[in-house]
């Protein structure tokens, strides 16, 4: 290996995540925990696919909660104790009770059987977690910060929601069938995709150029603000 690639290495160590998109429609996902916990993960999945399939143990729920999945079809209630049992057949385990003696038996018994696990509030006993998430039509961005700070997590999402034109999906429908009617080979259709896109960059630029100081200006406000140990955390 040579020395530019081990320095490349060592200089992204700081966050070994690995991003990917799940086609939860495709999975099947058990949730365990009815309460706020798990009504803000329902949210966070239901909200990104909404035709997944879930399975929700708990003794009790949320009212708020029974109200927003009544929307979902595919989201099945399990008014119970959770078994080792409910773990069968499912891909995914969120795990969201409230209880850390019974997160860390549910995460056990999850791993015995190799699920990916999500333990709510609890980095440490991860296997994956559900990061902010911007969306704009058919465009979606993952935020990280490695579990060190979901609050800049969701700064950041808010800012590029905001900033992100709503018009931004109907360039991505018109790249598509751009891309579609290219003929040639891989390398031509790159390089021809590669002078479309480089034109709409300089024009956004140019036409956002007040914008973004306007956002550095907000961030280096934001950055002071932590500093002074004014942001509730």
């Amino acid at each position: 290996m040579s020395s530019q690639s081990r320095n490349d290495i060592e200089s992204e160590s700081g966050n070994q995540l690995f991003p990917v998109f799940l086609k939860l429609n495709q999975l099947r996902v058990l949730l365990v925990g009815a309460g706020n916990i798990g009504y803000e993960k329902i949210r966070a999945l239901l909200s990104n696919s909404p035709e997944a399939s879930i399975d929700i143990v708990a003794e009790t729920y949320l009212p708020e909660l029974l109200d927003y999945v009544s929307l979902f079809p595919k989201v099945k209630l399990h008014f119970k104790r959770f078994e080792k049992s409910d773990l069968s057949g499912h891909d995914l385990v969120i795990i969201a009770t409230g209880n850390n003696e019974l997160n860390v038996a549910i995460r056990e018994s999850a791993r015995e059987l190799n699920l990916l696990i999500n333990v709510a509030d609890k980095p440490d006993l991860c296997d994956f977690y559900l990061g902010s998430v911007v969306k704009k039509g058919n465009l979606k961005i993952g935020i990280s910060t490695n579990g060190k700070s979901p609050t800049i997590a969701k700064r950041l999402k808010e800012l590029f929601q905001e900033s992100l034109p709503d018009e931004l999906d109907q360039t991505l429908d018109q790249m598509n069938k751009l891309r579609n009617n290219l003929k040639g080979d891989f390398a031509h259709k790159v390089n021809e995709l590669n002078k479309v896109t480089s034109v709409l960059i300089s024009e956004t630029a140019a036409k956002n150029k007040a914008k973004s100081k306007w956002y550095l200006m907000l961030a280096l406000l934001f950055a002071g603000l932590i500093l002074s140990g004014l942001v509730l955390w």
